[in-house]
């Protein structure tokens, strides 16, 4: 059951709080992981004793390749498609409304809500390997829970440029130009060193003042709280489609 559901891990140090999930399938989220990301950060948000949250993922793969294909399969009704798209709704509204800034470690490919998660850190850092996607046209959906986060990092012509070629690939520096990633690296020790040493400094800050940036940095995304269910409950009528039931066999196979 472990293996279904995949795992999330915290560790604190120096007042950095360092977020590890992971999954099998390519870091991809069901629903139970989804509300174990957003209760640890909601946790975190009033934990006096950490400053800085790193978001991270397992292995040296994917890093996230957002909803887990097999959970959509299974949703029967727009009520379990409502509940499920909204997972990735309160991810983000926790990212958003945590009051400590979240650093994203990108070391590979994202997609569909990988994505969304990646443009909901305040700050990421990725390797040449991060590649993006979002593919949910192709099956039948569409990016709509996480087009907020999306578009607030990178705009509606980049999000249009991702969302309308939905199978390609944009490459990490393209992901960079547009804002998504703060800095691309080479390598992952590269990567892990810079985020180290950027991550100590930033800790090394009035707690305070980090906390009044964070509220700064995500002014104007108050109406975040109703619009991100909504958007689950346009997506969950939408995986109730034969087109989308057919397009996740076929990706699925």
């Amino acid at each position: 059951m472990a293996q279904e559901i995949g795992f999330l891990s915290t560790t604190i140090e120096n007042k950095i709080a360092t977020v590890t999930f992971g999954h099998p399938a390519s870091n991809s989220f069901p629903s139970e992981l989804l509300q174990k990301l957003t209760d640890e950060l909601n946790s975190l948000s009033n934990n006096n004793e950490v400053s800085l949250v790193i978001l991270k993922s397992q292995g040296e793969g994917a890093f996230c390749a957002g909803a887990s294909f097999d959970e959509l399969l299974q949703v029967s009704d727009l009520i379990e498609g409502t509940k499920f798209f909204s997972g990735f709704a309160n991810v983000i509204n926790a990212m958003r409304k945590c009051s400590k800034l979240i650093i994203g470690r990108i070391h590979g490919k994202a997609v569909g809500g990988g994505v969304g998660l990646a443009c909901a850190c305040d700050y990421a850092f990725a390797t040449v390997d991060s590649s993006v996607k979002l593919s949910e046209l192709a099956i039948g959906i569409g990016p709509f829970v996480i087009e907020p986060a999306v578009s607030r990092k990178i705009g509606k012509s980049a999000l249009a440029a991702m969302t309308l070629a939905a199978h390609e690939w944009k490459d990490a520096h393209w992901a960079k130009e547009k804002g998504m990633y703060a800095k691309v690296f080479d390598t992952i020790e590269d990567l892990n060193s810079e985020l180290e040493s950027f991550t100590a400094k930033l800790a090394s800050y009035n707690p305070e003042a980090l906390s009044e940036m964070k509220k700064v940095l995500w002014e104007g995304t108050e109406n975040w709280d109703s619009l991100l269910y909504e958007r689950a409950s346009i997506s969950g009528k939408l995986v109730l489609s034969d087109f989308t039931k057919n397009a996740l066999n076929q990706f699925k196979k």
